[in-house]
């Protein structure tokens, strides 16, 4: 039986749609749902200041309204390609009474993830949050088709990216500050045809556990969130019309999270109201599923 819930949010089968990579959400049919309208804010992030890597879409977008929505100041990055959706994530915090600085950029360069920090603090004047959140993923079927670019691609942007801007901010981070990484069901169960996203993703979730044994002593706290399938561009710029069609069905609850369905568990680690006890956790959100396999 269909629920009040499952009637807010499309199920498939999806429209067919194909986009190149990195991929707009602008184009996306139907558009995935981002601003939280049902959520209830609390303050919890007042006089913070969060760094959001890939802010501009998906689940990095629903994340920073959030955050702004709890009262933080965002600085996001994105591509320069994906300039539409950075505008409109722009828009949505600015709507909201938020304050918001956006930086275009590749996170594969160390010199860049700097020039974000220093951004931030040039801006506000602190940093509290990191959320290494920007990914790229490229589907191929066999180890025989993943090229070596690729690899190194995937793996400059979904860990070296991540290792690059933690340790970009650590000097700026104090005590009570977050890290919050975005991990993947790919990272626990595998894929087939994800072989180096799937491998950086299991690195992510090994980099969580160890980067909070690190930084304990120093009241840092560092965790993940592991997603199943979420509606956000990065899936329609990696597969063809007809996969797309049934993205997110193979769940128990036959549909893909959207992004206002993930960014609450970012805002519950960012929070040190609500998670001051907790580092080195991984949290799977996975539409039904209570295993990772």
């Amino acid at each position: 039986m269909e629920t009040t819930q499952d009637m807010k949010y499309p199920t498939p089968p999806l429209p067919p749609q194909h986009q190149s990579k990195p991929g707009i959400e602008a184009k996306l049919n139907p558009r995935p749902l981002y601003m939280g309208d049902t959520y209830k804010a609390a303050g919890k992030l007042e006089n913070k200041v969060a760094i959001i890597t890939g802010g501009d879409s998906g689940i990095g977008r629903s994340v920073a309204v959030l955050f702004a929505k709890e009262g933080a100041k965002i600085v996001f990055t994105y591509l320069d390609d994906e300039q539409e959706d950075a505008d409109e994530t722009v828009e949505a915090i600015e709507s909201l009474g938020g304050e918001v600085v956006c930086i275009a950029g590749d996170l594969k360069d160390y010199t860049f993830c700097e020039s974000v920090v220093k951004k931030a603090m040039d801006s506000f004047g602190q940093i509290d949050i990191l959320v290494n959140n920007a990914a790229f993923q490229n589907h191929v079927e066999s180890l025989t088709d993943l090229s070596i670019e690729q690899w190194d691609k995937t793996f400059k942007t979904n860990i070296y990216g991540y290792f690059y801007m933690a340790k970009a901010v650590l000097p700026h981070l104090r005590d009570g500050a977050a890290i919050i990484n975005t991990g993947s069901i790919t990272g626990m169960d595998g894929s087939k045809e994800l072989l180096d996203y799937s491998a950086t993703k299991g690195a992510i979730h090994a980099f969580t556990k160890s980067l909070a044994q690190n930084l304990v002593d120093r009241r840092i706290r560092v965790n993940c969130v592991a997603p199943g399938p979420v509606w956000t561009p990065l899936n329609p710029a990696d597969s063809d019309a007809e996969t797309v069609k049934n993205f997110g069905a193979s769940t128990p609850y036959k549909r893909p999270a959207q992004p206002e369905e993930i960014a609450p568990a970012y805002v519950y680690f960012a929070s040190n109201a609500d998670s001051s006890y907790v580092t080195g956790e991984i949290i799977s959100l996975l539409g039904g599923n209570t295993t990772a396999s």
